[in-house]
């Protein structure tokens, strides 16, 4: 038995590779912001319950045997942090099982194209990018998280969304529709974003209020800056740092929940920037149970 994770900074999304229908959800597991500790603990309570529940319903002949493979694709799984959570997965979920943990890129990537090669992106709470060979990834340019980088998140939509508010570079209108419907105030916000945990998963709750008010001109174009700088200081300076001068318009492909509702915008900043949108999985899940469905196993 197969177990998949994919997981971003906001939540991990599990399922057992012989199925690929029920998914089970938990926090989000990333190495950079959370110690050994506090993973144990997500994997102990939020997950371990859901997947026993999960094989007896679905699969009542294995009974509680333990997954004998688990592939964990997240984010901040640098090879320097990886160990961490393959030690807490052998500790919580299997110490049998054969541990492979990797970063949320190559799971963006085998999920969205397989074996094929392309440009892959993640846009969720945080984003990244890379060119894929249809099996390795190339290096990219570095995503450095919400306060240095991140172009095109769901933290940096909210982050330009409350600057702008509060710098008073949006209308009249569009603040008071973002105080009535969140009832935020500039108080909480910096408590919430200076002194509190995981700021980045905070700031990525409130770009929501932009999908809501798309068609205000304003909020268009908040949107299509935020996708427009995306392509300017990642996918441009790694087609450069290829060699890669072609004219002809690369093909680009997004794994991530800003990207799969944002996909209008999206499409429209990528125009702007002479590239074709090409799939968008809102996660990688479904592509990486073909991958790797039992016959087919690296």
């Amino acid at each position: 038995m197969t177990l998949i994770a994919d997981s971003g900074s906001t939540k991990t999304a599990w399922c057992l590779a012989e199925d690929g229908n029920n998914i089970i959800y938990t926090q989000g597991i990333n190495p950079f912001q959370q110690d050994e500790e506090t993973i144990c603990e997500i994997l102990r309570k939020e997950l371990m319950p859901n997947l026993l529940t999960l094989k007896r319903s679905e699969f009542p002949a294995i009974g509680d045997h333990q997954p004998s493979s688990v592939y964990f694709y997240g984010a901040g799984c640098t090879p320097e942090k990886a160990p961490i959570v393959a030690s807490c997965l052998k500790k919580s979920v299997s110490a049998t099982a054969q541990i492979h943990v990797a970063s949320d890129m190559l799971g963006a990537a085998r999920g969205a194209c397989g074996h094929d090669a392309g440009f892959v992106c993640i846009l969720g709470t945080g984003s990244n990018s890379c060119y894929y060979d249809g099996e390795q990834l190339h290096a990219g340019i570095p995503a450095l998280g919400y306060i240095l980088g991140d172009e095109g998140s769901g933290a940096c939509i909210g982050k330009r969304l409350v600057g702008d508010i509060f710098k008073q570079q949006l209308p009249q209108d569009i603040c008071q529709l973002f105080f009535d419907e969140t009832h935020e105030t500039q108080a909480n916000i910096i408590q919430r974003v200076y002194r509190t945990p995981l700021p980045n998963r905070y700031l990525a709750s409130l770009s929501p209020f932009c999908a809501r008010h798309r068609e205000h001109p304003a909020i268009h174009a908040l949107l299509i800056d935020c996708f427009t700088q995306f392509f300017h200081r990642n996918i441009t300076p790694l087609r450069l740092n290829m060699g890669n001068t072609d004219k002809t318009a690369p093909t680009v492909h997004f794994v991530g929940s800003i990207a799969y509702h944002y996909h209008k915008e999206l499409a429209e900043a990528a125009q702007q920037c002479g590239y074709i949108v090409g799939r968008i999985l809102q996660s990688p899940l479904e592509g990486l149970v073909d991958y790797h469905k039992p016959s087919l196993l690296p």
